[in-house]
């Protein structure tokens, strides 16, 4: 699986979107604010299980509001943690 399908089936799980509505997420899809099921309960689960997915760590320090503006901002992080 490719860094892009897991953070969408993550999504699609932790925030009960479904897999058709998280295929439909493009990189300037609103997150955080815009997305009903995106509450600050949820970030702390999509944090969590990127680790558990990815097999990444996120530190405290690197979380910040920008990460979950967009579908792409999220995407970006997971990509460049994945890379190291």
């Amino acid at each position: 699986m490719t860094v892009d399908s897991t953070l969408r089936a993550l999504l699609a799980d932790v925030l009960g979107l479904g897999e058709d509505r998280a295929a439909t997420l493009a990189a300037d899809s609103g997150l955080f604010g815009e997305l009903p099921e995106f509450d600050s309960m949820a970030v702390a689960t999509v944090l969590t299980e990127m680790e558990d997915r990815l097999g990444i760590v996120i530190d405290d320090d690197e979380v910040d509001g920008e990460i979950f503006e967009t579908y792409g901002s999220l995407l970006t992080f997971a990509t460049r943690k994945v890379a190291g």
